[in-house]
Parts: structure tokens; C-alpha cells; sequence
């Protein structure tokens, strides 16, 4: 398949037919599978990859389509499916990580990230700086010796910061560090980090790669030598497994992936346009507007500004819950990625659990209102939000 575009890949990779022929990729319902003999169940189990059908919690083949699948669209050697997108970032951190190692990572990632990084790695001794700045000498000044990986996120969360993946991955190179790029915002359909030089990809399945809000998911994707040899160990072990159910819709919502990114992120920039107009809105966040910090570079690496666009409301938290309150179509929850368009108040929900230092730092206000744009008609979206901001 490799010689086929991502957007054909994301309909017909890693469909492997059973003897029946189905033409839609089979749901593998079960927890093991048999042997035909010991000596062949004995050879299995010894195996150290995830080549054969031993037990689901780290082999299935509907699983196994899924990944092979997403491997192909982002260009990566291997893939790891995994239980949700914080487990593919937990599964990632334990698997090259150890005790007295360091992480440097954005200031701009979701707050769950940040719990995990700053609460949950330093309990093992693993400790995290934060960058304020998208500029490589700013994450080249907060290297140590000890650095293990640089994490971003590229657009960030919420404020959508855009990231120079190539300057950071040579950076990383050079600094014996590993570069591992969230790439939920954008997709494979809008942005493919590791033809610019990422070596790790993880992703939260359950917003765009599903895209209708129905499964949690997530994946680690990159080289061999660390998807495989590293990172499926754990995986194994510890078993942040991704369900074949979940696994078979996530199939599914690749298939569409490309129409729904298109559409989406169009809409995206006319909301995000009209948003800067409005007299009530202090900023708009979206790499798609030239007056984004990294317009030039988003337009560089990604094949649109994506669908989510973030913005301040004029007066603080009051007026921010003012619109949200008022809105009518747009539904309040902090998921993001569905056909449905969503809207959520950052320093309360996503990021409401992290210190107020941590909020500061990462640009998050109390008046900052995140939208991520389904498919509804843009004039309903406008006209829902224009009751609340007046």
C-alpha cells in the first residue's frame, strides 16, 4: 500500500480479509485464540512482538488492522493501539523513561498531560520543564543532560500554538533526546509529523480519528525500535489495551477522516473570522488567521488551520459563561473532534485541575472559550454563538 496517498490509505489500509471475504473489515470478538498444538502455543508465548494472535490485551486482529492502518496514513514503521490517548501518552513515558530521567515539554498541552508529567512522573523521579515559548532556543535552553524526550503538541490545547517539528526534531537529535508530537488537533489528514523528522506520533483516537464521539482510543506510532521493542512491552504487560470493538468503529471513522478534516476546518476558519469582527472578542486563536503568532509555519506543515478555534470573550469568566450559557445548538462538553460542534470554558473543565500558575503560564484565561467545529451549517453556528456575545 505504501505507494498509494494517505487519503486512499485511510480507506483501504490494513484490511486483511478472513476466509469468508468480507469487503468491511471483521469485529474479532474474543479474548484468545487456539492452538494447534503445545509446541505451537509454547513458541507464541515466547514471542516478544505483537506478529501472532496470542490474547487481546496485546494481540487481536481487528486491533491489528486499526494500527497497521494508521501506520500507513502517518507514515510511521509501527503502531500501538491503546485504551485512550493518555494511556498512549502514560504507555510512551514508562516505556523510555526511567527514574532521574527529564522531559521537556510545551506549556500549551492539555491539562490531563500536565497532571501526568508534573504529579504522576514525579512520583518516579522523572522531572518535567515547560517551555512558554514555540522558539527552538527556548527549548534548547531548558535541555539537560539527562533530557529522555521533548513532548508537543502541534497545534496545542486550547490556544493552538503551532510548533516548528522539523527545528525541534534536530534538536532532539542532537541532544540524544527523543521528539514525541501529539497530533490530535490535526490528524494524518492535515499534518504527517514524521516526514518532518518526529520520532514518536501518539494520538487520542477518541476526538478526530473516531469523529462522531462514540469510543475512546489512542496510539503511539514511530519507529520500530521504539513502537515495538519499547513501547508494546509495556503495553503487554501493564495492558492499556484498546477493545476490538473500539478498535473496528475507530477503522470506521478513518474511512472518512479526510471529507470530515476538509469540511470541518473550513467552517473552522469562517467561524474564526468572523470571531475576530465581533466587538465583544479580545483574540481569536487559529493558525488559519494571519494574525496567528505561526500562520507561516502552520501553512508549512499543515494542510489547513484544522477545526478547532479558541477565543477570548471581553470580561472575563462572567461574560465566557455568559455565551456558553446562551448557546442553544453548540453542545457544552470538553470532547472535541465529533460531527457535532462543541464549545467548553478551558480553565474550568479541560484545564480547570491544574494550578493557576500552570494556567498562567499556559495562556489559559478565564475568558477563553475553545470551539471545535462539527459539520452543522456555519450560519446556525454564528448565529448561536451572536446570542450569547451580543
Amino acid at each position: 500500500m505504501a505507494k498509494y496517498k494517505p487519503d486512499t490509505l485511510g480507506v483501504r489500509a490494513g484490511g486483511v480479509r478472513s476466509d469468508f471475504g468480507e469487503h468491511s473489515e471483521a469485529l474479532t470478538l474474543s479474548t484468545s485464540f487456539v492452538y494447534g498444538s503445545a509446541e505451537e502455543a509454547a513458541r507464541k508465548f515466547a514471542s516478544t512482538g505483537p506478529e501472532d494472535n496470542i490474547y487481546s490485551r496485546f494481540t487481536n486482529p481487528t486491533v491489528t488492522a486499526l494500527q497497521d492502518r494508521l501506520s500507513a496514513m502517518e507514515g510511521a514503521e509501527a503502531c500501538v493501539a491503546t485504551a485512550s490517548g493518555m494511556s498512549a501518552i502514560l504507555a510512551t513515558a514508562m516505556a523510555l523513561l526511567k527514574s532521574g530521567d527529564h522531559v521537556v515539554s510545551s506549556s500549551g498541552v492539555f491539562g490531563a498531560t500536565v497532571q501526568l508529567f508534573s504529579t504522576i512522573l514525579s512520583k518516579f523521579g522523572i522531572e518535567t520543564t515547560y517551555v512558554d515559548k514555540p522558539d527552538a532556543a527556548s527549548w534548547k535552553a531548558a535541555l539537560r543532560p539527562k533530557t529522555r524526550f521533548l513532548y508537543v503538541e502541534t497545534p496545542s490545547n486550547p490556544l493552538t500554538e503551532v510548533y516548528d517539528i522539523r527545528a525541534l526534531a534536530d534538536l532532539a537529535r542532537g541532544a540524544g533526546a527523543v521528539l514525541v508530537v501529539d497530533n490530535c488537533f490535526c490528524s494524518p489528514a492535515l499534518q504527517r509529523p514524521i516526514e518532518l523528522g518526529a520520532d514518536l506520533v501518539v494520538h487520542s483516537a477518541t476526538k478526530y480519528l473516531d469523529g462522531q464521539g462514540r469510543v475512546l482510543g489512542g496510539a503511539v506510532l514511530g519507529r520500530r525500535e521504539l513502537v515495538t521493542e519499547a513501547v508494546f512491552p509495556f503495553l503487554r504487560t501493564a495492558g492499556p489495551s484498546l477493545s476490538p470493538f473500539n478498535a473496528w468503529v475507530l477503522l470506521k471513522g478513518l474511512e472518512t477522516l479526510k471529507i470530515r478534516m476538509e469540511a470541518q476546518s473550513q467552517s473552522a476558519l469562517e467561524l474564526a473570522r468572523w470571531l475576530e469582527a465581533h466587538p465583544r472578542v479580545g483574540k481569536v486563536f487559529y493558525p488559519g488567521l494571519p494574525s496567528h503568532p505561526q500562520h507561516k509555519l502552520a501553512a508549512k506543515q499543515q494542510r489547513s488551520g484544522g477545526a478547532v478555534v479558541s477565543f477570548e470573550v471581553k470580561g472575563g469568566r462572567e461574560a465566557a459563561w455568559s455565551v456558553v450559557d446562551s448557546t442553544r445548538l453548540i453542545s457544552i462538553t470538553a470532547n472535541l473532534g465529533d460531527t457535532k460542534t462543541t464549545i467548553t470554558h478551558p480553565a474550568t473543565t479541560t484545564h480547570g485541575r491544574i494550578s493557576a500558575e500552570a494556567r498562567a503560564r499556559a495562556g489559559v484565561t478565564e475568558g477563553l472559550l475553545r470551539v471545535a467545529v462539527g459539520l452543522e451549517s456555519l450560519r446556525d453556528l454564528r448565529e448561536d454563538l451572536a446570542r450569547g456575545l451580543g
